[in-house]
């Protein structure tokens, strides 16, 4: 068998509710309890597995990337602008309210309540012009 991503850790203050969260903006199924964890699936199998830190509350804030289609980036950053969330067309966070055009498609950066950096795009890098 190929090696393949089965699941990651996602560190959060409170797991039941930044795996809501995250099913909601993104718009895929609700999340599941799995022991202590708030498991959600992404399209492709791999689980994020939401974990409440302990007493201190520090996340090491990580970064996590989606490939998304045309229209869910559409309805995904549809959600980020509801929220009126800060978003970056650059990991940088150089270009403030922009979308970034990559390889042919389009990418945003913008943080979840507990800090992580999230990134959607359309096109894989260095899988276009």
């Amino acid at each position: 068998m190929p090696v393949q991503l089965n699941h990651t850790i996602v560190a959060a203050r409170d797991a039941p509710d930044a795996a809501r969260w995250f099913s909601d903006l993104f718009g895929v199924d609700a999340p599941r309890q799995f022991g202590h964890f708030w498991q959600v699936e992404t399209a492709n199998g791999v689980a994020l597995d939401f974990s409440s830190v302990g007493a201190d509350g520090d996340i090491a804030g990580q970064h996590y990337a989606f490939l998304v289609s045309e229209a869910d980036f559409d309805a995904i950053f549809g959600r980020v602008l509801a929220e009126g969330l800060e978003h970056w067309a650059d990991p940088m966070t150089r270009r403030p309210g922009e979308i970034n055009h990559n390889d042919g498609g389009r990418g945003v950066y913008f943080r979840s309540p507990d800090g992580h950096f999230l990134e959607i795009i359309t096109r894989p890098y260095g899988s276009g012009a």
